[in-house]
């Protein structure tokens, strides 16, 4: 019986080592690549490269206001169509579970997720640049609403099975009708799941460079006509990291700082979001 015990034991033992060098093994490259942007981009920021135009070629300093404002425009407007049509997809889906249509289109939604986001954005270029005539933000936060869906709709369908059906049923009983039990009653029991899948889904898309190639495009001014080219951080990052001269390398890991920190700063909100309004059944 000890002999068991401690052949148990030992696996138990070895199993957990083995864990633990698993997640050393992942997260140490994460903290390595953190690390070497914090290294070569922190020695850049300072305000004036947040509140600057880029400079011409040739000439030193400048800054990514225009990628910023950019950037800002471009998510909140991928935000605005993707989390609507989103949440309802995700409602409908734990709604409706066992139907026909429910398989159909899980199964695009399931293919929508796995289409590369360079096959993404020259759909986009197909259906909204080239009809128009011009590169515009609009196109560039249609194509990141479309990659943003699959998160939003799975997060809020996944969330919401898991609330209890008791709580449906109670509110029902009660003679509350249906539309406003799921808004007032299943939607707030699951809204940590939901902000959860938006909040990831915003972060990302935030670094996604090659649906804006062929759709926003870049603009080195400062615009916020949204029927017109516009830069992004992702645009302006990349630019500069393909350019051969120095300073824009600089100026690209200065860029990569934020976008990262932007990044971290997104994935810390779901966490608080999801601590703050987890709903105890």
């Amino acid at each position: 019986m000890k002999e068991k015990i401690k052949f148990r034991e030992s696996r138990s033992g070895a199993f957990r080592a083995l864990v633990i060098l698993l997640t050393v093994v992942t997260v140490v490259p994460l903290v390595a690549v953190l690390y070497y942007i914090f290294r070569k981009g922190i020695s850049v920021i300072d305000w004036h490269f947040l509140v600057s135009l880029p400079k011409p070629v040739g000439e030193a300093g400048g800054g990514i206001f225009n990628a910023l404002i950019g950037s800002i425009l471009i998510i909140i407007m991928a935000a605005v169509i993707a989390v609507p049509l989103g949440v309802t997809s995700g409602i409908y889906f734990s709604e409706n579970s066992k139907t026909r249509i429910y398989n159909i289109a899980h199964l695009f939604v399931d293919v929508l997720q796995g289409i590369p986001s360079i096959v993404m954005g020259i759909l986009v270029y197909l259906w909204f640049v080239k009809p128009f005539g011009h590169f515009s933000a609009v196109s560039g936060s249609i194509a990141l609403a479309f990659m943003m869906l699959p998160s939003i709709i799975k997060s809020t369908e996944e969330t919401l099975k898991l609330v209890p059906p008791t709580l449906k049923e109670a509110s029902l009983a009660l003679g509350v009708p249906y539309y406003k039990t799921i808004l007032w009653v299943i939607v707030p029991a699951g809204l940590s799941g939901i902000l959860n899948g938006i909040i990831l889904g915003v972060a990302r898309v935030a670094g996604e460079t090659a649906p804006l190639l062929f759709t926003a495009f870049g603009n080195p001014f400062l615009s916020a006509n949204i029927f017109k080219p516009i830069a992004s951080l992702p645009l302006i990052i990349f630019n500069y990291a393909i350019s051969p001269y120095d300073e824009w390398h600089r100026l690209a890991w200065g860029a990569s700082f934020i976008l990262v920190v932007i990044v971290l700063t997104l994935n810390i909100l779901t966490k608080l979001a999801e601590r703050k309004w987890k709903v105890q059944f």
